[in-house]
Order: C-alpha cells, then structure tokens, then sequence
C-alpha cells in the first residue's frame, strides 16, 4: 500500500528531502502553527508535530497537524507510547487518516520525570518497534492488533528515530534492523555533529544491507548560542558535540550566524554520503532559521511531486 505523501513521494523518487519540525503551543491558539506552517511550506517537504516534547502538556500532534493541513503543509504526526495504550493508539490512527494525515513518527516518548506531571503514570502498552509493527499490520493486513478487519484502507507512511551516537555503537544497526524488520519507511536521526561518527553508523548500515530498505534522514539542529552547545554537549543524552563546535561558538563575534555555518558545514558533508536520503531540521523556538538553512545549502526550490 502507498502512502502517496508528499514526503513519500519525494524519498521514493530519491529526490533529496527535507523536513522540519514545530511545537505546538501550551495553549489552544491556532495562530502560531498556522505561522509556522505558512513560514516553512515552501522551504520542506513535510513537518512534524511534536507530542508533548520532554513531557510538557501542550497542544495535540493531531490538532497541529490537522492546522498545517489548512495552509498546504503535509504533516508528520508523532505519536508516542509513553501515553497510550493500544486501544488509544490505533483509535487515534484512524482519526489521523480520516483527517488526511499519512505520515506517522513512532516514538517511545520522554520520560515523565523530565516534564511538568513528573508523577504522572507511563503507559508503554506498546514500545516503539510494536507500534512500527500495528502501524504496518493495520496497513497491509487492514486488521488491528486484536486481528479484527479495519473498514477501508489505511494508507500510512511509517516513520520511526535512531540515534547513531549512543553507546553501544555497535548496537546502533541492530536497533536499526528490528525497526526495518518491523515495518519502518523513514529513520529521522538524532542531531548529527559529529559527521565522522555519523559516516562509520552509515557504513554500517550499507554492510548489513540496510540502505535500500528504509530511507535515511540525518538531524540537524541549528545552534544559536554557545550555552546551547555546551548544555547538549554535557547534559544531553546521545548527542555528540565536539568540543572544536563548542570553541567556534564561544569564539564567534557573531554567534548566531557561525552555528549557520557550522549547519551548512554538516548538511554539505552529509550530503555527500549516498546512503543519506534527506536531512529532519529541528530548530523548534527558532524555526525563521529553517528557510535561511534550506535555501543557503542549495535545496532550493522544493520538488513538486
């Protein structure tokens, strides 16, 4: 079954995609996604939703993206199991599909303790690879996980993370491959800083056959201050920033326009790795950077597909 996304379409005709992210708002305004979706339209092929980064209530994936809907934009909805369980999950499935949502990031989610209900209960009645897995089943089998039939089709574009910095390296490409197995379309990495890293976790992918199966799209994250690396660099889990982009960044006369360039700079050796089929900008709080990144490294204009 096809999705027939745009984001879809792109990556099945190799053009080299493109997309970003947005946070919806800890509120029930409209007026900031519908801005940030007429803000980047031109400039993506899609744009996720985030659901409730870091464990921080806000608005709905599906209410942002049924917004981005509205202004063209084809959205990405992120689902995490931290909230539901299966019932939820594909009852929710059902309500992005009849809402014209196709493409769906399956994520574990941010644990609660991180976020502003710190006692709130998980639910994890499904862990990532089993939501890549019902997502597929109720496509291609059109039967939900119980093995009852689903009424019509469900045409999904199946979307999951990897991180290829986190310890154990090694293990970075089996996690990979029980995605692949499970029925993954798309990986969005984690942030990619250290290209080098990045380029052994993609040759391991090429030797265990991976790269023809599922569709690669490296993380970028714009960084406008040195705060932001050194907090990444020390704090965050998984990502890698060496301590030369830390430098450059307190070094800088102009801070904002050297993590520019130091974006620029990856996206440009990024690009030369074939396996890599798109670039996931994550600029959330700073989104007015994406169409400067995009059109700056060359990806301009957007395939019409």
């Amino acid at each position: 079954m096809k999705a027939g996304t745009n984001l879809e379409k792109v990556l099945e005709s190799k053009r080299f995609a493109v997309t970003a992210e947005v946070g919806p708002p800890k509120g029930a305004g409209t007026s900031g996604v519908l801005k940030k979706g007429e803000k980047l339209k031109e400039f993506t092929d899609a744009i996720n939703v985030t659901d409730n980064q870091t464990a921080i209530v806000r608005m709905c994936s599906l209410a942002g993206c049924t917004l981005l809907k509205r202004v063209g934009v084809d959205p990405v909805l992120q689902m995490v199991v931290r909230d539901r369980n299966r019932i939820a999950i594909q009852s929710d499935i059902l309500g992005a599909v009849a809402l014209g949502i196709g493409n769906i990031l399956c994520l574990s989610g941010d644990y609660q303790s991180f976020g502003n209900h710190p006692t709130a209960k998980g639910v994890y009645d499904l862990d990532s690879v089993q939501l890549i897995n019902t997502l597929k089943k109720m496509r291609d089998e059109r039967k939900f996980i119980c093995g009852e039939a689903i009424a019509g089709e469900l045409p999904l574009f199946i979307g999951a993370v990897e991180n290829p910095f986190a310890d154990p390296f090694e293990y970075r490409v089996f996690r990979l491959a029980r995605k692949v197995k499970a029925g993954v379309d798309f990986i969005q990495t984690q942030a990619v800083f250290d290209v080098a890293r990045f380029e052994k976790w993609m040759k391991l992918i090429k030797d265990h056959g991976l790269e023809e199966q599922v569709h690669i799209l490296a993380g970028i994250i714009p960084v406008k201050s040195a705060g932001m690396a050194r907090y990444m660099r020390d704090y965050v889990s998984g990502v890698t920033v060496p301590d030369e982009v830390v430098t450059r960044l307190e070094q800088a006369t102009d801070v904002k326009e050297e993590g520019l360039k130091i974006s620029l700079e990856i996206i440009e050796q990024i690009m030369e790795i074939p396996q890599v089929h798109g670039i996931h900008i994550m600029a959330v709080g700073w989104e007015e950077i994406v169409p400067v990144i995009v059109e700056q490294a060359g990806l301009l204009p957007r395939p019409e597909v």
